[in-house]
């Protein structure tokens, strides 16, 4: 009998484990399903979210070379043989420094020339007013004779032949009188050609020493000692370097907004680490057909030292600048291009997703939200899984700025 006992108990336990088996294991999936779906949908989840932030520059950037508005290639007006330099590369100059010179022996001899030819005009001037004074002086005294002459026949004192002969000697005075003047009229012609023949030989001489037009700077010294030079020829190569610029190429899509005067930040190639303030000094009315850029010369507000025309150069302008924006990244806009972006918020701990409009393209790769988003809200930066309208965050410490 009790064997039989023991027998109906162990069938009963066995009939029951299956059950409680199966029972144990649905509360484990229960269990399990609970847990994953708390994680998916209830527990908050970590955002990396930015709220608005103030006083942010707008920026274009460009690339371009160090050049100088004001740049000559200087040289002589006459030919010779160059037989002094006083300047070589990187030397400041002021505005009439001697540069170089051409062996000016030969004009000098035509300026000695055209000294004696002024002095020889000159005394022949003299003696063309010596004859005028001396013929002057004959025709009065032949026109006394004649008036005495004509006096006495008239009382009959003398005969007509005296008397003619006075007048005809009165009037071969007044004939030479009127030859000298020409002649100290040519004598005086003689001497203004004799000076203005000096003048143009003496500022030909002036040719053969070279000056510097401007206060500059030598960037270039273009031929030496015994060189023989043709007329114009450059010698040196001069700067302003009042006048150095960065030549800089933009975009034509992103140069529409640069205005004369916007600030700028220079970043020498030289100088990767240092950027150097400037403003745009000129916008180029001509486009590159070919590039599709725009040429913008932007000036150092302090030329920087040791400076090198045609060196690459970084330009960032500034065309804007906003009080307050709220900024995303490219890859935090779901939809962008098609006009109807949407961007992940934080509003009161709970995700929201919105429409927004989108205002300018910052050179990082952020965008402005001009539109959609309301004020005060985070900005998701980073698009990651489990992102559901109204599920609690957690804002990433450091992440909201």
């Amino acid at each position: 009998m009790q064997d039989q006992r023991d027998q109906s108990g162990d069938h009963a336990a066995r009939s029951l484990r299956p059950w409680v088996l199966w029972l144990t294991s649905g509360l484990i999936v229960v269990a399990v399903a609970a847990l994953a779906a708390w994680t998916m949908f209830l527990r908050p989840i970590d955002v990396q979210a930015a709220a608005a932030v103030r006083d942010v520059p707008v920026q274009v950037f460009g690339l371009g070379t160090v050049e100088a508005r004001i740049s000559s290639d200087v040289g002589f007006q006459v030919p010779g043989v160059l037989v002094d330099l006083g300047a070589d590369v990187g030397d400041r100059v002021v505005k009439g420094a001697i540069l170089a010179r051409l062996d000016d022996r030969e004009q000098n001899a035509q300026v000695a020339r055209a000294n004696a030819s002024v002095a020889l005009a000159d005394a022949n001037l003299q003696m063309a007013t010596a004859s005028l004074d001396k013929a002057q002086a004959n025709s009065a005294n032949a026109k006394s004779i004649s008036k005495r002459q004509q006096s006495l026949l008239k009382n009959s004192s003398t005969s007509i032949e005296a008397a003619e002969t006075a007048q005809a000697a009165q009037d071969a005075a007044i004939a030479d009188v009127g030859v000298a003047q020409s002649a100290v009229l040519v004598a005086k012609a003689n001497i203004r050609d004799a000076e203005a023949q000096q003048n143009q030989q003496s500022t030909i001489l002036n040719f053969y020493t070279l000056t510097a037009p401007y206060d500059a700077m030598v960037t270039g010294r273009l031929k030496e000692l015994g060189s023989a030079l043709g007329t114009g020829q450059p010698v040196f190569r001069l700067i302003d370097t009042k006048t150095v610029w960065v030549r800089a190429y933009i975009d034509e899509s992103k140069a529409g907004e640069i205005k004369l005067g916007d600030p700028a930040e220079i970043m020498l190639r030289s100088s990767p680490d240092r950027r150097l303030s400037g403003r745009v000094a000129r916008i180029e009315p001509e486009s590159d057909r070919v590039n599709e850029e725009r040429k913008v010369e932007v000036a150092f507000d302090a030329l920087p030292v040791g400076f090198n025309i045609g060196e690459q150069a970084e330009v960032y302008i500034a065309t804007v600048r906003l009080a307050k924006a709220l900024l995303i990244p490219e890859a935090a806009v779901v939809g962008l291009g098609t006009k109807a972006e949407t961007i992940w918020t934080v509003e009161d701990g709970r995700l929201q997703q919105r429409h927004v409009t989108l205002g300018h393209h910052l050179l990082d790769g952020r965008y402005e939200v001009t539109g959609g988003a309301p004020e005060g809200a985070l900005v998701v930066t980073r698009i990651q899984s489990g992102l559901r309208i109204g599920r609690a965050v957690k804002v990433a410490e450091g992440a909201s700025r």
